[in-house]
């Protein structure tokens, strides 16, 4: 008893040596960033850049979350980001006019432009064109007063992606910043070519999110269901890599029952994203003969499940013959993969841009994590991916 005891008081001390250690050197590490960040940020203010733009002030960091411009009349304001921003561990440059602020977007790459609806000269409507002419692929956030709400909504029609009321707390600032990050990278992610990975005998499966496995031996339908037929006649069906990988975690997969009848373009299963359901047509006719009951149980598995281990059912075909040549298999499936990625980037684009164009202040905030746009890309998926004829 009294060995036992002393190794659990050794454990016990051990764990929590552990957990005071790893605390003390997060903190550690917190504080040395902070120091670092703030000794950019004074370094950053005495560097004379002026080839650049006049009223040109710039802190860069070593590692930065990403980099950003802003511009704004009020000297106060932009202090105010300089330090709010820095130290929240990002790269910034500030300059009073807009038209530096073009000059600048042409010979450095940012991440956001932040400009003041408001300025003598050129005002924030005309930077926010200017910037989505010259360089599409900066996000533009507009800073704006209580009085000119509705031109700052105005702006999201030119292409701005959001913008941030004044007078505003720092809280407030990294807040819409870190929301506009996320937003932008889920953007990027979308706008991303997956690549199609063939997966031979003796070679693995990708991983990567941008890289769809098409296994070499396996039948592939228009309706994005893979088959195998087994040894004993029966075929196992399952979900293809395109669905998996765009689509990601899956709440919930409704199975057919055993023994049930069903024709070629019937519903065979469907997955439930929230509310949502997207069904699944059947490659082939026949009986279902068995289940994976494992996907009804951990829905979750089925995105990280390698290919053949991701099967939903079996079903005992009754037009093999007939059918069979509807589907495509090996390279015949490669160059058919890469068109239905270009439409589905297309179709993600689309979406995107009309929600842009059409959002006001209330749907943007409802949008920001991206749950909306989830469901437009879930529906306009179904009829041209999922419900259309042989191909």
């Amino acid at each position: 008893m009294v060995v036992t005891s002393i190794v659990l008081i050794t454990i016990i001390v051990f764990v929590l040596v552990d957990i005071v250690l790893r605390i003390l050197l997060n903190r550690a590490r917190e504080a040395r960033e902070l120091r670092e960040r703030e000794r950019a940020l004074d370094i950053g203010l005495k560097l004379d850049v002026s080839e650049q733009a006049l009223t040109l002030k710039r802190v860069e960091l070593d590692r930065p979350r990403a980099r950003i411009l802003a511009v704004d009349d009020e000297p106060v304001i932009l202090d105010s980001f300089r330090k709010t921003l820095v130290l929240a561990g990002y790269s910034i440059d500030t300059v009073e006019k807009g038209s530096e602020a073009l000059g600048l977007i042409r010979r450095n790459d940012y991440d956001f432009v932040f400009t003041d609806l408001k300025m003598p000269g050129m005002d924030g409507v005309e930077v926010t064109k200017a910037v989505k002419h010259l360089r599409p692929d900066i996000d533009v956030i507009v800073i704006t007063g209580y009085g000119s709400i509705e031109t700052a909504v105005e702006t999201v029609g030119f292409g701005a992606m959001d913008y941030v009321q004044k007078p505003f707390t720092e809280d407030e600032l990294i807040e819409t910043v870190r929301t506009a990050l996320i937003k932008r990278q889920a953007r990027l992610d979308r706008q991303m070519r997956h690549r199609i990975h063939l997966v031979k005998p003796g070679s693995s499966e990708s991983r990567s999110s941008f890289e769809l496995n098409v296994p070499a031996g396996v039948f592939v339908s228009p309706q994005h269901t893979w088959a195998t037929i087994r040894l004993n006649g029966m075929v196992r069906i399952g979900l293809d890599d395109l669905i998996r990988k765009v689509f990601g975690h899956i709440d919930q997969v409704d199975l057919p029952e055993k023994g049930r009848k069903i024709k070629k373009g019937e519903t065979l299963f469907a997955l439930k994203y929230g509310d949502y359901d997207l069904k699944i047509p059947s490659p082939l006719s026949g009986k279902v003969s068995s289940i994976n009951a494992e996907h009804a149980e951990h829905p979750e598995w089925l995105a990280i499940k390698p290919f053949e281990l991701s099967w939903m059912c079996a079903i005992e075909p009754s037009n093999l013959a007939g059918e069979l040549p509807g589907l495509r298999i090996g390279f015949d499936s490669v160059d058919w993969y890469q068109q239905e990625i270009d439409r589905y980037r297309e179709l993600a684009k689309r979406i995107v841009e009309d929600a842009d164009r059409h959002q006001s202040k209330e749907t943007a905030k409802s949008e920001r994590d991206g749950d909306a746009e989830h469901l437009q890309l879930l529906d306009g998926f179904t009829k041209p991916f999922l419900q259309r004829g042989e191909v």
